[in-house]
């Protein structure tokens, strides 16, 4: 059995994870989940991604979760 850090996540989570900003995939740096498409970093405590776009890490060069939304519009559902 392959022993888990609190910072590590399950491969198969990993890859159905998405950013829901974006709708990318995440890859694991460190303590983050970071988005493919915008680089939003979703922190990782006790073992759990927090997905939640105002908990998350801002790219460098941008200035607010708000400019990130403008740049990255969400698609909508139809």
């Amino acid at each position: 059995m392959t022993e888990r850090t609190p910072h590590s996540i399950d491969p198969e989570l990993l890859d159905i994870l998405r950013c829901p900003l974006t709708g990318s995939r995440l890859r694991h740096e460190g303590d983050f989940l970071v988005a493919e498409v915008g680089g939003l970093a979703y922190p990782i405590r006790d073992g759990f991604p927090v997905m939640l776009m105002e908990e998350a890490k801002l790219p460098a060069g941008v200035e607010s979760l708000e400019v990130l939304k403008a740049r990255h519009p969400r698609r909508s559902a139809t």
